[in-house]
Parts: C-alpha cells; structure tokens; sequence
C-alpha cells in the first residue's frame, strides 16, 4: 500500500516533507511541491547576498537544479529538509561569491524587500535614515554573524536548521544570535 502524498504547497508536517521527498526521490515530476514550498525562501536568503534580483534568481535555480540532481543521494538524518536545501544555497552563494566578489548594497535591493507601505514623506525619511543605521551597524558585523542573521531573518530558518547548514549544535547559534541581535539593539540605540 503506497502512502498519500500530501497535496502541493501543503507541507504542514514533518511527516509530509517526508513523504514529499520520497515521491520526488521515486519520480523527479514529484520534486515540484518541494520546489514550491522552499523557493521563496530560498530566492530571498540569496537575494539578502547577491547586489541584483537577477544573480539571486540565477542561484535559486542553480540550488534547485544541484537539488534534484542530488535528491536520489539525500538520506533523512533527522533534520529538516530545508537545512540541506539551505546548505545547498551557503554553498552555491559562497562559490559564487568567489567567483565574482560582488557586494550588496541595500540601496539597490528594491523598496518593496524592506518597505512597510506607502508613508508620508516624513515617515519615508525617517524610515529611510534609521535603515542608514541599520546599514551602517551591519556593516561592522563579521561575515559569519551577518550568514546567521541571513539565514534567521532573509531565510526564515529555525535555530535547529540554521545549526544543521552551518555545522554548528543549536544551541550554539542560539546563544549567537541572541548575541548578535543584542549587540545590535545596543548599537542601534547609541547611533
């Protein structure tokens, strides 16, 4: 008796990921619920690390492609799918990055990625000179706390999955990125 295969998009537990994987390992067409249900998340952890939407699409289907040619190999070791997909990603984003060096200005991210809606001019400039702010503090950061502070807040990853992509116990990035998000709350209210 074969298992039902939850319906596209509808990934809601760990045990339909599971199921999801196994029908895309036993026939490739099965890979587009999983495709669908991780590419936005994907586009926007490589869009946070690449200058324009067109190297962040560029990567999202370079990981996808590195995926489903990978997927027969993939073993179930009690983490998240996503942390291998997301690890994928760090890798590919990280050749890439060699490859090229390019940098990410915000300034060329656009407005829609962080704006909250239409402001008046004077809450625009406001939200405008407290993201120069934000810029500026970030900017001090170590390239290894600004990946955590990616995959938390551009990825949409747990503790548990950014621990499995980095190679780190969760507790670990845990404590570092409440650290991180601590020292930047100290940083933000002294600039």
């Amino acid at each position: 008796m074969r298992a039902e295969v939850p319906a596209k998009g509808c990934i809601e537990t760990v045990a339909d990921e599971v199921l999801l994987v196994r029908a895309a390992q036993a026939d490739a067409t099965a890979f587009a619920p999983l495709y669908q249900q991780y590419y936005p998340r994907i586009y926007r952890y490589l869009r946070a690390r690449v200058s324009t939407d067109e190297d962040a699409a560029d990567l999202t289907h370079a990981v996808f492609v590195r995926a489903l040619a990978a997927l027969p190999e993939y073993r179930d070791r009690g983490l998240p799918f996503a942390a291998w997909l997301f690890r994928i990603a760090r890798n590919i984003a990280t050749d890439s990055q060699r490859r090229h060096r390019p940098t990410v200005d915000l300034d060329t991210m656009p407005e829609e990625r962080y704006a909250t809606g239409a402001n008046p001019p004077e809450q625009a400039a406001l939200a405008a000179e407290r993201l120069d702010r934000l810029r500026v503090i970030l900017a001090t950061l170590d390239s290894d706390k600004r990946e955590l502070l990616t995959l938390r807040f551009a990825g949409g990853l747990t503790s548990a999955e950014i621990a499995a992509v980095v190679g780190k116990r969760e507790g670990a990035v845990k404590r570092q990125l409440s650290r991180i998000i601590q020292g930047l709350r100290e940083h933000y209210g002294e600039a």
